[in-house]
């Protein structure tokens, strides 16, 4: 069964594992999730994540962040949807939650968040927000 969004799935999976107080969420894995847990790990929303290659089918494991038992992601919502892509030139990037919060851009640079694609000058489609 192929999955028509599989961000959406992917961000589903860490918000129910999230609300079960689960330390590690798995999913299939692709190279763009893999990107969007780069990002995560790099502004501290997730411990860590690694790939495990099963019997061909590579999964995502990704550790997930909890302070004094709330969890570090309070929202992860997607943004652009496979019905309705929503793209943003640098200058046009949204803030979230006043700087507060990160959104992840897939660029022609790269997947990164809103702050170093307004410092590069990018802009590109706005996949998700977290805060």
């Amino acid at each position: 069964m192929s999955l028509s969004d599989p961000i959406g799935d992917m961000i589903a999976r860490i918000k129910n594992a999230q609300m079960r107080n689960n330390k590690i969420v798995e999913l299939p894995s692709s190279n763009f999730k893999v990107k969007i847990s780069e990002v995560l790990k790099s502004e501290g929303y997730i411990v860590d994540y690694k790939i495990n290659n099963v019997e061909k089918k590579p999964t995502l494991s990704i550790n997930l962040k909890y302070h004094s038992g709330s969890p570090v992601i309070s929202t992860i919502e997607r943004v652009s949807k496979p019905g309705r892509r929503i793209f943003s030139s640098a200058e046009s990037l949204p803030k979230i939650n006043n700087g507060l919060g990160i959104a992840i851009i897939s660029t022609p640079k790269g997947v990164m968040t809103d702050i170093d694609a307004r410092k590069q000058k990018v802009g590109g489609e706005i996949i998700c927000k977290v805060f």
